[in-house]
């Protein structure tokens, strides 16, 4: 079984719109800025990948994630023609901070924020209808976890069509966190590069509406083939490389897909060095003997690290990928990591070639892994 993607949208710190955020990708240019959003001189990091709406004064507004999702939603909506009515659509919701960044900014700043706007599903009814909502806080994971769900649904008959959707703005908590549980402070986010050093955080938004295959009424940007969830749990920031393998192998199983199958891997990519090497170690063992053996590319490179939303802006990515037969280069990746040998990860300018079946990779703390495989529709 197949499902169609038939509307999409997202936003980042390098564009308002999937369209835009690829032709950024594609040109490589660097989009890390000096950190806006708190008090610099609070941290060691220096920078971040963040969008650039707050107020041209300084300072923050609250529900910066609900309004970038409300955008998105009615974006992808459109898209698919379904307009903005969508009492009788399920919404799922991926997420890792929610509005978080609004709880802090009351608590600091006594900000204006009722309780009930802390949930995503209020706004979601009031700009659309929606009575049928449901958030996922599944780490790093989420929107790809939301994904699953989504085909589940439209499988066990409950709907035919699903808007899947997630969102995610910085948090001076989270940042401050990742600050100081890092052994070393990158200066800016480069997956499997022997200069990575960790994670920095973005800020964005992504939609699809996902429907019954056939049943749309307008044109189909891609199919999803299948997609795997786990939760192995091995520890709480560490990933497993057994649990990432069996993740890869069930979407595989699920999508009807052999290793040799695949075209394009949209990496995980998040610039920590436990988890580069070990997603390159699993996909070198996945892939070995499929040569040539996939494209590979990790956007956070050029959006940072967009959290819950990750997993899915990745997978749009891949779409478009597909559409134009060109693979963007991962930003500043001149010297591989050793474990990265014979991966066909692409540097410095886009790769063309024929892309027909992608797997986007979303891997969270906790162990919380999913996978998707994703075909083009032609």
């Amino acid at each position: 079984m197949t499902w169609d993607i038939t509307g999409m949208a997202a936003l980042a710190n390098i564009g308002a719109s999937p369209q835009e955020i690829f032709a950024a990708l594609c040109a490589g240019q660097e989009s890390r800025t000096p950190l806006k959003a708190f008090a610099p001189e609070k941290y060691r990091a220096a920078y971040a990948y963040e969008i650039d709406d707050r107020p041209k004064g300084g300072g923050d507004i609250p529900r910066r994630a609900t309004r970038w999702l409300t955008a998105v939603v009615r974006q992808a909506a459109v898209d698919a023609g379904l307009g903005e009515d969508l009492s009788q659509v399920p919404v799922l919701v991926g997420t890792t901070m929610r509005e978080q960044r609004s709880l802090e900014l009351w608590w600091r700043d006594d900000a204006d924020v009722a309780l009930e706007h802390l949930h995503f599903g209020t706004a979601l009814k009031a700009a659309f209808g929606a009575s049928t909502t449901y958030t996922f806080a599944n780490a790093c994971s989420a929107t790809l976890y939301a994904l699953g769900l989504a085909t589940d649904m439209i499988e066990a008959g409950m709907t035919d069509t699903v808007v899947v959707a997630g969102t995610d703005a910085a948090t001076e908590s989270g940042f401050g966190t990742l600050d100081r549980v890092q052994n070393d402070i990158p200066d800016a986010l480069r997956p499997f590069d022997a200069t990575h050093k960790g994670m920095l955080m973005g800020e964005g938004a992504a939609a699809v509406v996902v429907q019954r295959a056939g049943t749309g009424s307008g044109p189909v940007h891609a199919r999803v083939r299948g997609v795997s969830m786990s939760c192995d749990a091995h520890h709480a920031t560490a990933p497993d490389p057994d649990g990432i393998s069996r993740a890869v192998l069930d979407a595989y199983r699920r999508a009807g897909v052999r290793a040799r199958d695949i075209d394009l891997v949209m990496l995980h990519g998040s610039g920590t060095p436990l988890n580069d090497t070990t997603e390159s170690s699993v996909l070198r063992r996945i892939f070995g003997g499929a040569a040539p053996g996939p494209r590979m590319t990790a956007i956070k490179a050029m959006t940072g690290h967009t959290l819950g939303g990750s997993g899915l802006l990745s997978l749009l990515m891949a779409v478009l990928a597909m559409k134009e037969r060109t693979v963007p280069p991962v930003l500043g990746l001149t010297d591989p990591i050793p474990e990265a040998a014979g991966l066909g990860l692409v540097q410095s300018t886009p790769v063309s070639g024929d892309l027909a079946i992608a797997q986007i990779d979303a891997f969270g703390f906790g162990g919380i892994n999913a996978v998707a495989i994703v075909e083009a529709a032609r």
